[in-house]
């Protein structure tokens, strides 16, 4: 089996976060897990244009409840919540074995994660960094920073380090006097 890395999304309320992430699920190769209710339609033209019509090449599944996601996903959960005492890079990623999934748990907008589902899995909590101002970043934001770090530690698997669609070289060909 190969390793998969995965987003899951609990409960999600804002349609243009689970739009974005998905976005960053898709630049990044992570699989995203959608677990129900969810705050919009996810079959609505407006969500569908908030992924920039990414959800055509998205990899997701959607869940009734967080046991169907748990009963369906064996793995390697870490659960990103502003009760967490470390940040994603105190966590190990390569340490896994590569036959473990790794799954990136967030919660929905206006309340997080549950506390009875964090409480059972306290040592596989984290935060990002920030002011004692701040009560979290962006859904979408915080989610862009996990799954990069966690790529990062990883060496970016299966990721172009140069420019695909216009060509690796097409700056130094780039002729500004004729706009190409």
């Amino acid at each position: 089996m190969t390793r998969r890395l995965n987003v899951v999304l609990f409960e999600p309320e804002i349609p243009q976060n689970t739009g974005n992430i998905m976005r960053t699920c898709v630049a990044a190769g992570f699989e995203l897990h959608l677990i129900k209710p969810l705050g919009f339609d996810i079959d609505n033209p407006k969500f569908k244009r908030s992924t920039t019509n990414h959800i055509t090449w998205a990899d997701y599944e959607l869940y009734e409840d967080y046991a169907d996601f748990v009963a369906n996903n064996p793995g390697e959960y870490y659960f990103m919540t502003r009760y967490g005492k470390v940040p994603p890079s105190d966590i190990d990623f390569k340490a896994i074995p590569s036959d473990r999934n790794i799954y990136l748990i967030f919660g929905k907008e206006s309340t997080g994660i549950p506390k009875e589902i964090l409480k059972d899995n306290l040592d596989r909590c984290f935060r990002i960094p920030m002011t004692g101002e701040c009560r979290s970043l962006n859904l979408s934001n915080a989610a862009a920073i996990a799954i990069y770090e966690c790529l990062r530690q990883l060496d970016y698997p299966n990721l172009s380090f140069t420019e695909v669609q216009n060509g690796e070289d097409y700056l130094e060909s780039y002729d500004a006097t004729i706009g190409k």
